[in-house]
């Protein structure tokens, strides 16, 4: 959008916040009015001991104008005390709205794509711009309340001892203003495009960091790692502009700063000649040096800094955010029209690589996953296993080739393709209008929420699930003892009190009553023990549907109908019996396995 409309936009949400809060801004107001009174002060007395006191001969009365100098001091500090008091009440509100609204913002991306990588940028407006914002709008209103009550003073006063005095002083003025605002918009600009660059950077580290492994593994580290490099040189280029402008406006500061106080010397002869006097002359340079000027610099500093950047900050913040499809569930894909029967895979030429210059992680695979079907991947870390479950989960797109599930493509374009990013997936509306799974993953890191047992047994499941269906599925994945051990169906589950292990056991609990025709296991039962692991496994592919299981232990590959072995050259599918005569590699990890009891 362009910055006239996120001008607009900020403005008008800037109005909806202060209309509700009128009392706070009462109280502002009136408590910098003392100000204003403090500094009509400060110059008049100045004069009038001057012109009345010490050049007429009578020290006394000029002492006496400059207690009363003194106690418009006095007076300003009591303002100062009850304007921060008032400013509470407008800056901690702005804080908590940026705050809800930094929340619904986030989950409102996760829900309208869940299948994308986590927010970093709602990270960094969560934390650091939110506390940007409150900062710069708690300077700003400071000082731009005491430079518009400390002008009402100052020039009420030049005006009270002449008003020829306002002749010389607000050219220059107005002259160093003008040049300051020059520079606001395209401060502005270059302010804005940074923030984006810090996002993106975030964004591009966080996602680098989440395929580290892969990365690595297929030598694409220097690919993988020139987009950062772009970034961070954008970084250097808009810092370096950023200061040419702020050296301009440094400039202007200097001009609207100096150039009266300049103007006003200079012209003191003049003005003599045309019957002002002395202390009239002195209290203008009061005015100037003490009150105006000063207040002046603040504002035209915060304005130059906070002010440009929270007029970025908030325009982040006021950005309409992408509403989730309307047919879309927390975590699904339906099947299209004509699909095939639930649960078969089938992947045709897939090719996929982490970067246009990267190794291939995935080098046109043909595979075919038949319904009811328990196939095993195993091969050596980093060599793609997990990169096969996300291609087939709908999590990656495939750089070529396709890849379907129950007959419809694993990936939907976005705002169709609901399947969480390294988690399980959830039923959503398919076309009948009913709820659909067609898929379940579950990573190595198994998902357990703070909830009941029952609760996390279930979340997989569109509809109700009756005790005794729950009570089953613990007897044949051997999770009933856990669940007795946590109080029952009914009992508490904390997740940071649970071993790694136990998390695994409940989310297996509830991926084998979950009604997907597909599971997927990335290494999800790493954590357990070989019996536990055999009990589970059995149980899961005894479960109507597909299973597709990332390996770990050759046990595990010994009990499924086929395997694949992933080498990194080719990919060798076959029975556990007759592929240690086709494949060295599965050949060596099964005497590696055998070797070690």
């Amino acid at each position: 959008m362009s910055e006239d409309g996120s001008w607009r936009r900020v403005s008008r949400e800037g109005r909806r916040f202060l209309r509700g809060r009128y009392r706070s801004l009462r109280r502002l107001a009136l408590w910098s009015l003392l100000e204003s009174a403090h500094t009509f002060l400060g110059g008049y007395a100045v004069a009038r001991a001057l012109d009345d006191g010490f050049l007429a001969g009578r020290t006394g009365i000029g002492l006496g104008w400059l207690a009363v100098a003194g106690a418009g001091a006095l007076l300003g500090a009591l303002a100062l005390r009850g304007v921060f008091g008032g400013l509470a009440d407008l800056v901690e509100p702005l804080r908590d709205g940026l705050v809800r609204r930094s929340v619904r913002q986030a989950i409102g991306r996760a829900v309208a794509d869940p299948g994308r990588a986590g927010d970093a940028g709602a990270v960094s407006r969560l934390t650091q711009q939110t506390e940007m914002a409150r900062d710069s709008f708690a300077g700003l209103v400071l000082v731009a309340r005491s430079f518009v009550f400390t002008a009402l003073g100052a020039l009420l006063g030049l005006a009270t001892l002449d008003p020829v005095l306002l002749v010389l002083v607000l050219p220059a003025l107005l002259l160093g203003t003008a040049g300051f605002l020059a520079t606001l918009r395209p401060m502005a600009r270059v302010q804005r495009a940074a923030l984006d660059a810090d996002e993106a950077l975030s964004g591009r580290a966080g996602e680098l960091a989440a395929g580290l492994r892969d990365v690595v593994a297929c030598g694409g580290g220097a690919s993988a790692g020139a987009p950062v490099e772009r970034l961070i040189a954008e970084q250097e280029r808009l810092t370096g502009r950023l200061a040419r402008w702020t050296a301009l406006r440094t400039l202007a500061l200097g001009v609207a700063g100096r150039l009266p106080v300049v103007a006003l010397l200079a012209g003191t002869p003049w003005l003599l000649g045309r019957g002002v006097s002395a202390g009239a002359v002195a209290g203008a340079l009061t005015y100037l040096v003490q009150s105006l000027l000063p207040a002046l610099d603040a504002l035209m500093t915060a304005v130059g800094a906070a002010g440009t950047r929270l007029l970025v900050v908030l325009d982040r913040f006021c950005t309409p955010q992408p509403s989730p499809p309307a047919d879309s569930g927390p975590a699904t894909t339906a099947p299209e029209a004509g699909a095939g029967p639930g649960g078969a895979v089938e992947l045709r030429g897939v090719w996929f690589a982490y970067g246009p210059r990267a190794q291939p992680v995935i080098d046109g695979l043909d595979l075919t996953v038949g319904e009811g079907e328990h196939l095993a991947v195993v091969g050596p870390s980093g060599i793609g296993k997990s990169t096969l479950t996300a291609l087939i989960a709908g999590l990656l797109p495939p750089g070529g080739g396709t890849v379907r599930v129950a007959g419809a493509p694993a990936r939907r374009v976005p705002g169709q393709d609901c399947n969480g990013p390294g988690g399980t997936g959830r039923g959503g509306d398919g076309p009948g209008g009913g709820p659909d799974l067609r898929r379940t993953l579950l990573p190595q890191q198994a998902y357990v929420f703070t909830g009941t047992v029952r609760e996390n047994l279930t979340h997989l499941c569109p509809g109700p699930v009756s005790g005794a269906e729950v009570e089953r599925a613990t007897a044949a994945l051997g999770s009933d003892g856990l669940v007795d051990r946590l109080g029952g169906l009914d009992g508490a589950v904390d997740p940071a009190r649970l071993s790694p292990g136990e998390r695994q056991h409940l989310a297996l609990t509830a991926a084998y009553l979950s009604p997907a025709p597909l599971l997927l296991l990335d290494e999800a039962t790493c954590h357990l023990d070989l019996r536990t692991e055999e009990r589970a496994e059995r149980a899961l592919a005894a479960r109507p549907g597909t299973l597709v299981v990332v390996a770990h232990r050759i046990s595990s590959a010994a009990r499924a109908d086929r395997v694949l072995v992933l080498d990194g050259t080719r990919a060798v599918c076959g029975t556990h019996a007759e592929l240690p005569a086709r494949s060295p590699l599965y050949r060596d990890l099964v005497g590696l396995w055998n070797a070690r009891g």
